[in-house]
């Protein structure tokens, strides 16, 4: 394969308008193709940097543009998204969230990979996302969202044990994100997804 075949991950990276770690999240998982050199180094083949961008299922240009157009169903319920890599907590979220009859949909994933491709699939409107998990953590899927105007209108909680001091050597709390330390206080949460879903049902009027 000659050279102009091939690319780094940080030219990928570019391609994809994904971070480094991500690529190389996607390429761990067989889900890119690539190999190393022998000094250590990752070369993708541009082929299967183009095959990933133009896969539906991916969170690409063409999965992103499909989803500005298409029209929001009326009438709706809200959608919740959350990520969180620990068993145990996902039932807990699952039992706390599904008794305060919030009239939403909820779903889990385990991972970050996971969570942008069901975002790719199907955008939700309120996320919450752990910050601490292996692979693409929570930090690099919110990241990946706010980077992304088509996705401006999503909720975003982060909820994590991390410090203050080691949420700012991370880079802090991003710009319209709000944030829950762990163990979740569920009243506070409970409250803030009640009035998550109360900003949707009042769009969902307005545009009846």
């Amino acid at each position: 394969m000659h050279t102009a075949d091939v690319c780094t991950t940080q030219k990928a990276a570019e391609i994809l308008g994904i971070s480094v770690t991500s690529v190389q999240q996607l390429v761990e998982a067989g889900v890119i193709e690539a190999w190393k050199t022998k000094g250590g180094h990752r070369r993708i083949p541009l082929a299967a940097v183009e095959a990933y961008k133009g896969n539906p299922g991916q969170p690409g240009q063409d999965q992103r543009a499909a989803r500005a157009n298409r029209p929001a169903p009326s009438g709706r319920p809200p959608s919740i998204l959350v990520i969180e890599d620990n068993p145990i907590e996902r039932a807990l979220y699952e039992k706390q969230i599904g008794s305060w009859g919030l009239q939403a949909s909820l779903r889990f994933c385990e991972n970050g990979y996971q969570a942008l491709m069901e975002i790719a699939r199907d955008q939700p409107d309120i996320l919450l996302a752990d910050i601490i998990m292996e692979g693409i953590d929570g930090y690099e899927v919110i990241r990946t969202i706010l980077a992304d105007p088509l996705l401006a209108d999503m909720h975003i909680a982060m909820l994590s044990s991390l410090t203050p001091e080691e949420l700012e050597e991370r880079g802090g709390v991003p710009p319209g994100v709000v944030f829950f330390a762990k163990p979740v206080n569920y009243d506070e949460l409970r409250g803030y997804l009640r009035a998550c879903c109360a900003g949707h049902a009042r769009r969902n009027s307005l545009a009846a």
